[in-house]
């Protein structure tokens, strides 16, 4: 048979999906950490996966799951967050626009799952799947083998146990909250997502009035994190609109890095931080070192810190060390 009569659309698509295959999973498990340094790798939305010279791993939103697929009926449900907001019914054209960078069923290790919020492109049942049927293990504070944790607030644990993850397996965070992995202490902050905020339970008719209600819930939707490391302090702000608060986070802390959802907003629409507001938040006065990445790319701290941006490899750093097959020099 001809290799056009054998394609069919099942062969297409675990032919080519995920689109990088383990590229990216054999980097992130073959890296040897420097003492005194912390390896980042952008993941795509706002996953990160952190690895340190003791060999602690942690994901931080790890999102395996896709945004609009269809335009559907073309509307947006009633009690979706951004419908709550704004008051908008037509479909929001929030399409996944970066690759799957990372297979998540290809990893062999990991240490702990962490949430910033139960939105569904900061969770991956995906993910939790394979921690869990693969029996991928850790050691506590004591050096004692334990299941690998999921940790988040309130309702990113309501939504694991929802999809199936012990509830044992699970530990629940909130501000002030102080949890480690071994050669990393992880900070739980306050978040402040004003989408998060709106989110009903329900996103149908019969949602939450919150019409004139003051929300006391925000621990309970959405943290922040500040992960020390043997490189420096990462401050993880999850999908946190701008707030004042941040300068206290900064007084508070050393942060050596610090992560911002940026993004600039649709008319009529607050959801992102703009350009302005990731400014306001790093420092005025520029006292501050911006790094722009490329989703899948890694950082690390303190020895990528004079770098101003991350482009991926584009090899040949090997050219013309070995013969040519050319007619002649003037092809090239």
């Amino acid at each position: 048979m001809s290799k056009v009569s054998e394609m069919t659309r099942e062969k297409w698509i675990m032919s080519t999906f995920p689109e990088w295959g383990t590229w990216l999973v054999e980097d992130i498990e073959n890296e040897v950490v420097a003492p005194g340094n912390v390896a980042m790798w952008w993941l795509g939305c706002t996953g990160i996966w952190f690895k340190t010279p003791g060999d602690a791993n942690i994901t931080i939103d790890f999102w395996n799951g896709n945004g609009k697929r269809t335009h559907g009926n073309g509307k947006m449900a009633v009690g979706h967050q951004m419908a709550n907001m704004c008051g908008g019914r037509a479909m929001q054209p929030n399409l996944r626009n970066v690759p799957f960078v990372a297979d998540p069923f290809a990893f062999k290790h990991v240490d702990a799952v962490l949430a910033t919020h139960y939105h569904q492109d900061h969770m991956s049942a995906e993910w939790a799947a394979h921690v869990l049927q693969s029996g991928m293990t850790t050691t506590d504070d004591k050096g004692n083998e334990i299941p690998v944790p999921f940790i988040g607030p309130k309702k990113s644990v309501e939504t694991w146990v929802k999809w199936g993850v012990p509830e044992e397996r699970c530990q629940t965070v909130k501000p002030g909250d102080i949890i480690k992995i071994k050669d990393l202490e992880i900070v739980c902050l306050d978040s402040f997502d004003r989408t998060c905020i709106v989110t009903t339970d329900s996103t149908g008719p019969d949602r939450e009035e919150l019409t004139g209600k003051c929300p006391t819930d925000m621990d309970e939707k959405a943290v922040n994190y500040l992960v020390k490391t043997p490189g420096g302090n990462i401050y993880h702000s999850g999908d946190s609109h701008f707030s004042i608060y941040f300068a206290k986070h900064g007084k508070d802390y050393d942060i050596d890095v610090a992560f911002g959802s940026f993004g600039e907003n649709p008319i009529g629409m607050q959801d992102k931080m703009t350009s302005i507001d990731v400014l306001r938040m790093a420092r005025n006065e520029y006292k501050f070192h911006p790094f722009f990445w490329q989703v899948g790319g890694k950082y690390t701290w303190p020895q990528d810190k004079d770098k101003v941006y991350y482009h991926h490899t584009r090899g040949f750093a090997d050219c013309f060390e070995a013969p040519q097959n050319i007619p002649y020099r003037s092809c090239l």
